[in-house]
């Protein structure tokens, strides 16, 4: 039964024992007039004749007949008094038998309150612990649901209620909520289709019709243009193109537009959401979808940047489902590696627990200890869960013990995080602490440059989650026994320098790519040469080795140098040997194209580092007493 009728139950019973206490009090003042009757009145007859006994025959006769009546009216309120006495026992019998089920529904109503008074983090805990990993909640999705619960929907909402009704019709979807300045939305011909079901799982994949091509291939000629107007003049005539929205935000972002950036990754995810298929589900955990399909990749992009979007905006628990999303579709392979952002985004929204068992369930199979991301947030972890207040203090002992065990052996195997950790912290260390071989700048120097990459990334991210004087002083008192731990050359300290020598030797491509599209700085510069040497786009960053093509661009006809643009007359002048019109075989073709963009590539760089050690002198004017001042002017 649920609580709305159980109240509904008890508040007619209150009602019923208000009406009984009502007759109740009734039957006892008629009782009590009966009773005045019958002692000032005990032989009724006696009120036939007057004090002074002189009395007539009339007078007699109407007092006896007055006499009478008032018999049959005793008569009558005895037999009702022992009516009553009879109900007032059922009553009686009744009441205790109400009283009784109030009890029970007071109970029962009580502890339904306390079940709904828990705090959300409790609740979310217990159900979370019963459903998969990778759960995600359909409001979750939505960041005005976290934004109410902070500011109330009055201001969020603002006047939105009040323009509902001139709103015009759109259809309804989970990831974002159409405006009423997007353009009338018509089918820009991209469609989901069932690829096959296997072992529980069903893999889909996008689709482009032959129109959706056609301006698939007008949008690469407007990126080869390396004009941003072009994409515009395009958007203007397909408003919903994935890819146009896609790069057209990615300037937007480096203009410092946020806001019309954002606009722009919310209206592809609404474009992806009005294609889904009917049997796509985004909160089921068992579609699939292929990166390898170029027609997939926008998708992965889109929900990515939406992610970064989302977390700018204060909405870290909207972040973090997005990001279950993501690692949904394709969980083994991870194409833009999730999981180095998914330890910051459970940590800005608290949900430790979470965090907490995605690497209990996922080291057997993955070994997430080998990255600094996690293994410095389960240890930051587990210090939060023992901090919390509704802990007994001897299971708050042992999550600090724990946590402080995680954090030494974190420190023990990545200690090349440390110093720059507490110089994004601005935090000075302490002069035994820097001039240690193991933390100092021996540590830094011979990191493998995938151990750095991965180092930097975590530190660039996630070192404002240690900004907090507590923090620093629990970090202070492990690296303090770190270093005796050093000193007395614990096994485990060769154990983990042998074990950074293995299998830091190269870096995966998702890892690079997922680098590339967080523009974090600190990481950024980490990354190999032959990965930034390579053409990127915006759209279509680091693609697959393997991609899985399902059309082609048809290829272009050499123009004669006449009709060649400024910006490749431009590079032929800096590349005098490249000659497009001499290439008429495709493989040469490709092949010219690349080695071009690798001398553009390497010549910007080089532009790069001269542009960086130009230094600007002063002039020095020898003493020349013959010399004459305004001979300059």
């Amino acid at each position: 039964m649920s609580s709305r009728a159980l109240r509904r139950l008890k508040g007619e019973q209150r009602a019923q024992a208000a009406l009984q206490e009502l007759e109740l009090s009734d039957e006892e003042r008629m009782k009590s007039d009966a009773h005045k009757l019958k002692n000032n009145t005990s032989n009724i007859f006696e009120l036939i004749g007057d004090a002074d006994g002189c009395t007539s025959d009339e007078e007699i006769a109407e007092r006896g007949h007055e006499g009478a009546q008032l018999k049959k009216d005793y008569v009558k309120n005895e037999k009702s008094n022992k009516k009553k006495k009879k109900k007032k026992k059922a009553s009686a019998e009744n009441g205790k038998e109400v009283a009784a089920a109030e009890d029970d529904i007071d109970a029962l109503l009580e502890t339904l309150e306390k079940s709904k008074g828990l705090s959300h983090q409790n609740t979310d805990s217990n159900v979370s612990e019963h459903r998969p990993l990778l759960y995600v909640e359909h409001r979750n999705l939505n960041p005005e649901t976290e934004l109410k619960r902070f500011f109330g929907a009055r201001a969020v909402l603002g006047d939105q209620r009040v323009k509902q009704r001139q709103r015009q019709f759109h259809r309804c979807t989970w990831m974002t909520v159409p405006k009423d300045t997007w353009p009338r939305f018509s089918r820009p011909g991209i469609s989901m289709s069932l690829v096959e079901s296997k072992d529980g799982l069903q893999h889909f994949t996008f689709e482009h019709n032959r129109d959706y091509q056609q301006v698939q291939f007008k949008f690469f000629d407007a990126v080869e243009s390396m004009d941003p107007n072009n994409i515009v003049v395009l958007l203007q005539l397909n408003p919903f193109h994935i890819d146009s929205l896609l790069q057209l935000s990615d300037v937007c972002h480096m203009q410092d537009d946020q806001e019309t950036a954002r606009d722009l990754i919310e209206k592809a995810l609404y474009c992806f959401e009005c294609a889904f298929h009917p049997v796509f589900s985004l909160t089921s955990g068992i579609c699939r979808l292929d990166y390898r399909r170029p027609e997939n990749r926008a998708f992965y992009l889109a929900l990515f940047k939406h992610v970064m979007f989302l977390e700018k905006r204060g909405c870290p628990r909207t972040a973090l489902e997005y990001c279950k999303l993501i690692l949904s579709l394709d969980p083994d392979n991870d194409p833009l590696c999730m999981l180095l952002l998914f330890d910051f985004l459970c940590l800005r929204c608290r949900e430790y627990t979470t965090f907490i068992r995605l690497n209990e369930e996922w080291e057997v199979h993955r070994n997430l200890s080998q990255l600094p991301n996690f293994s410095f947030s389960v240890a930051l972890s587990h210090y939060h869960l023992s901090q919390q207040e509704d802990i007994s203090p001897e299971e708050s002992q042992q999550l600090r013990q724990k946590a402080d065990v995680l954090l030494q052996n974190a420190l023990i195997m990545f200690p090349g995080a440390l110093m720059p950790l507490l110089d994004l912290c601005t935090v000075q260390p302490d002069a035994a602490v820097s001039s240690h071989g193991f933390f100092g700048p021996k540590s830094q120097l011979g990191q493998l440059p995938a151990l750095s990459e991965l180092v930097f990334l975590y530190v660039g991210r996630c070192h404002s989650l240690w900004k907090d004087a507590g923090l620093m002083l629990w970090l202070e008192e492990n690296v303090e026994k770190v270093l005796k731990r050093v000193d007395t050359q614990d096994p485990y300290v060769e154990e983990c320098q042998n074990k950074r020598k293995l299998r830091y030797q190269s870096a995966p491509r998702n890892i690079h790519r997922h680098v590339m599209i967080s523009e974090i700085k600190e990481a950024t510069a980490t990354l190999p040469l032959e990965v930034t040497t390579q053409p990127g786009m915006g759209f279509d960053p680091l693609p697959p080795l393997d991609s899985i093509m399902s059309y082609t661009r048809p290829e272009r006809q050499n123009a004669g140098a006449s009709n060649e643009s400024t910006l490749s007359l431009f590079f032929r002048s800096l590349l005098p040997n490249f000659n497009m019109q001499g290439t008429e075989d495709g493989q040469e073709v490709a092949r010219a194209g690349r080695e071009l963009n690798q001398e553009v590539n390497r010549l910007m760089v080089a532009m790069r580092d001269m542009l960086a050690n130009i230094q600007f002198r002063e002039p020095q004017w020898e003493d020349n007493p013959d010399r004459d001042d305004e001979e300059w002017d």
